[in-house]
């Protein structure tokens, strides 16, 4: 069972960047499709990225060309670097380790991490 620890969230101003960090042990991730979401406050959680094994990625429209996604297998690490920050991106941030795609939708059937809190705001 892979074990998550998400990392690099913080209080930023509208326009600024965060890098955050999704570190896995207890075992290897590099054949699993690994994804990032977000949980903001009073909605659902939400994929915002997600990242195969090859390395083809896919955005939320509402990151898209702000966001991106990258892995770094022999770290087993993958990361979400978030530039253009927006009020809107305030959430808690997790990532998963499994996710698949059944019916047309992703699902995410790894273990989740404590996640990291983004918070964007004057």
């Amino acid at each position: 069972q892979v074990q998550l620890v998400e990392s690099g969230g913080g209080l930023v101003q509208p326009g600024g960047s965060l890098r955050l960090s999704c570190a896995a042990s207890g075992s290897s991730f590099s054949t699993n499709i690994v994804g990032w979401y977000r949980h903001p406050p009073g909605k659902q959680r939400e994929l915002v990225a997600y990242i195969t094994n090859g390395g083809i990625t896919n955005y939320a429209d509402s990151v898209k060309g702000r966001f991106t996604i990258s892995r770094d297998n022999a770290k087993n690490t993958v990361y979400l670097q978030m530039n253009s920050l927006k009020p809107e991106d305030t959430a808690v941030y997790y990532c998963n380790a499994d996710l698949r795609l059944y019916g047309g939708n992703w699902h995410a059937f790894g273990s989740w991490g404590q996640g990291t809190q983004v918070t964007v705001s004057s």
